[in-house]
């Protein structure tokens, strides 16, 4: 009888050693069967792309203020804000740049060189979306202006003779 709870012990931790590795097997597979977690750095997407055919620098954004096609229709009142450059640079070479702000709150981090002017994406009166522009001069002097929702307005040298040339460097829209 002896014999026989001595052979029961053996059998019973035999199984429990076997339980437990599959279990710590099956952990291990499980673990590596995981995605690495994804984190988000908000680096806009074919950024180096579009520099490439461009000569725009993209940096990053929330997907709100989006790289747009300057010939993209209108929508009622509301159409593209426009960044104008001295330097040959935009989809024509022509020194345009556009975005479209897609909700009432976004943001872009760019680098345009040589801006003059950046107007708003609406075209009637009280239309257009509230746009907020960072800029630096070459000196590293940094300013943040309103641009006008439904107009002009310059920076830089457009601002008057004399002026330092800035670089935009963010577009935030806000409600």
């Amino acid at each position: 009888m002896k014999r026989y709870l001595t052979a029961a012990l053996v059998v019973g931790v035999l199984a429990a050693a076997s339980v437990a590795g599959g279990v710590a097997t099956a952990v291990a597979d499980g673990a590596a069967d995981q995605q690495p977690s994804t984190v988000e750095d908000f680096s806009y997407p074919g950024a180096d792309q579009i520099f490439a055919d461009t000569g725009v620098r993209l940096i990053s954004g929330d997907g709100h203020v989006l790289f747009a096609d300057c010939a993209t229709p209108r929508t009622g009142d509301i159409g593209l804000v426009q960044v104008h450059s001295s330097q040959a640079i935009g989809a024509k070479h022509d020194g345009v740049i556009c975005f479209k702000v897609t909700e009432t709150s976004g943001t872009v981090q760019v680098q345009i060189p040589a801006v003059f002017e950046i107007r708003g994406d609406g075209y009637a009166p009280g239309a257009g979306h509230k746009v907020k522009a960072k800029l630096t001069t070459d000196a590293g002097a940094q300013s943040t202006v309103d641009v006008n929702p439904s107009g002009s307005t310059p920076v830089g040298q457009g601002t008057g003779p004399g002026a330092a040339p800035t670089t935009l460097l963010q577009l935030t829209a806000n409600p």
